[in-house]
């Protein structure tokens, strides 16, 4: 019998890492559906990113998941394993601040996966087009919305309209992808995919530092800006009673986030919590620039955006953000408002009490990400109360994880082709004429031969019934 094959990438977020392990028979027809994800392995510890000062650090942290991988994979497949590393947001902006230090990392993590017995084919930084395209690959192929096997054995394309539009929410930037059903004005906001047969003219576009860490640094930065004694920051969105201190060097240690003149670095500064939503929501909007310029449809940020059309899923952060709440089942989008002030409300002693198992940062932050994740949706991208509800929060289809990396390795390994497969029609074709050649010769036969038969009958003075 034919062995399985295994595939397997690095998802090397801004956060943290993980390690996808996908199966798929080896015999497959280059159909859809077909790939599963045996395995999904945590990194511990941060995003690469963080071990610019410390690359060998960012190797090391792959290893205890390679470990784990070894075991699943049979001894005598390993090597012929394609093996992928794809870095998003948090290294587009360690590159951006410093391509050395950027470097050093991944010359780190290429030699800690050099070191075991797979077929490497190096780390990449993924553009945000290519972060938004995949994952939109990665949902529709899941979905079987590409291409989909009929009942008779032959693979045909389902309707346009079933194609669903992709929203993803990372820690350093935002994605969103979908077929805007009409030409794009800006080509740098588009992507041309052929893929089994058909050409999909998408709509995508990253916004880099829009990713929920990086917005929340920025949110913290301009609270520290408009505050009159730059050593308090009274903050809306973290809940009544909370108090952390932080220093400007923290709060100044990214791209995203421009410091005002001179902050010193070790100026420690007090963060208190006011647990106010109206104040929350405004100073998130703040972080946005939601006018649009001469007469075009835009995003934000004066990024061109037609308007959003058709079903979309939305995973990663927004998945996250709004099951926490309990809101990822179809919610209206003015439930969704009132649970989110709701919990705004709250006094850091009652959320403790509440989620007493829940990580103590991830508790605070919790109303910020989720207004943050409402803002994103409905002033950003521009959903209204009608077409909130064509948003489905998922995590998994078809027991996959829904992000840019099935889509990755998909695209890499030539499993999605660009035309439609071949093969299953092909055969069926030659097989259904050889068949009806066949049938028509026989009964030519059959027909002369009861001919003949006739014929002598009668010519040896029988009467034909």
């Amino acid at each position: 019998p034919c062995l399985p094959q295994y595939g397997l990438v690095f998802d090397a977020g801004s956060t943290h890492t993980a390690l996808y392990i996908y199966r798929w028979p080896a015999d497959k027809e280059n159909g859809t559906g077909i790939v599963s994800q045996v395995e999904a392995c945590t990194v511990s510890g941060p995003g690469i990113s963080s071990y610019a000062d410390n690359p060998a650090g960012a190797g090391a942290s792959l290893k205890p998941c390679l470990d784990k991988a070894m075991k699943i994979l049979p001894a005598e497949q390993q090597r012929e394993t394609p093996t992928y590393l794809g870095a998003t947001a948090g290294m587009r902006l360690l590159r951006k601040q410093n391509s050395t230090k950027a470097e050093q990392v991944f010359a780190a993590v290429s030699k800690a996966i050099g070191e075991y017995p797979v077929d490497f084919h190096g780390a990449q930084i993924l553009t945000g087009n290519e972060e938004g395209s995949f994952g939109w690959i990665t949902v529709n192929y899941l979905l079987e919305t590409l291409v989909k096997c009929s009942f008779t054995g032959e693979w045909a394309h389902p309707p346009a309209e079933d194609v669903v539009g992709a929203l993803d929410l990372g820690g350093a930037s935002a994605q969103i992808t979908f077929l805007p059903g009409i030409t794009i004005d800006d080509s740098s906001t588009g992507a041309l995919l052929r893929l089994y047969g058909t050409d999909y003219s998408i709509y995508t576009h990253s916004y880099l530092c829009y990713g929920q860490k990086q917005a929340l640094k920025m949110l913290m930065a301009s609270l520290h800006q408009v505050t009159t004694s730059s050593l308090q920051i009274s903050h809306p969105c973290y809940p009544k009673g909370y108090q952390e201190n932080i220093t400007t060097a923290d709060l100044y240690d990214s791209p995203c986030v421009h410091a005002p003149s001179t902050p010193s670095p070790t100026q420690v500064l007090t963060v208190t919590g006011t647990g106010d939503p109206a104040a929350c929501s405004t100073a998130i909007q703040k972080l946005f620039n939601f006018s649009c310029g001469a007469n075009t449809t835009c995003g934000f940020n004066g990024v061109y955006q037609p308007p959003v059309r058709g079903q979309f899923f939305a995973f990663s952060g927004l998945y996250h953000n709004l099951h926490f709440l309990n809101l990822t089942g179809g919610q209206s989008l003015s439930s969704v408002n009132a649970t989110i002030r709701q919990f705004c409300t709250s006094s850091w002693e009652k959320v403790q009490k509440e989620f007493p198992t829940k990580n103590r940062d991830h508790l605070r932050d919790t109303c910020a990400a989720s207004s943050y994740a409402l803002t994103l949706l409905v002033q950003g991208y521009r959903f209204n109360h009608t077409t909130w509800l064509n948003i489905h929060f998922i995590r998994q289809v078809a027991n996959v994880d829904v992000g840019w990396t099935l889509g990755y390795m998909l695209n890499l390994t030539n499993m999605i082709p660009s035309e439609i497969p071949q093969r299953v029609i092909g055969l069926q074709r030659s097989n259904w004429t050889a068949a009806t050649v066949l049938l028509a010769i026989m009964l030519i036969l059959i027909f002369c031969l009861l001919t003949v038969i006739c014929c002598q009958k009668n010519s040896s003075g029988y009467e034909m019934l």
